[in-house]
């Protein structure tokens, strides 16, 4: 995990992990509380969690492609992953490996 950290595609690795679990849990869990429960603060509190990592992971995103000289396909992809429900795991396991 250590080693993950020394990197910036370690760092985009573990930020994209954090932040595809957020909006799972947003999806899944927070937004169902909010709208069937009426408790709109575990969007609230999780929205904010997920707005924070998912600007790290397009900032990430955009420093491992200039670094890595990625082409804009891959670099869009990667973004694009951002907006799926479980794209960034795909992303990892195709491209950030």
């Amino acid at each position: 995990m250590i080693d993950l950290i020394k990197t910036s595609l370690g760092r985009l690795r573990i930020v994209g992990f954090l932040e595809g679990i957020s909006y799972l849990v947003l999806l899944g869990i927070a937004m169902p509380l909010k709208y069937m429960a009426g408790q709109p603060e575990a969007v609230r509190i999780t929205g904010m969690a997920h707005g924070i990592l998912f600007v790290m992971y397009v900032l990430l995103v955009a420093q491992v492609a200039y670094e890595l000289v990625w082409s804009w396909k891959k670099t869009a992809l990667a973004l694009i992953a951002s907006l799926l429900p479980f794209g960034t795991f795909y992303a990892d396991a195709k491209w950030f490996r």
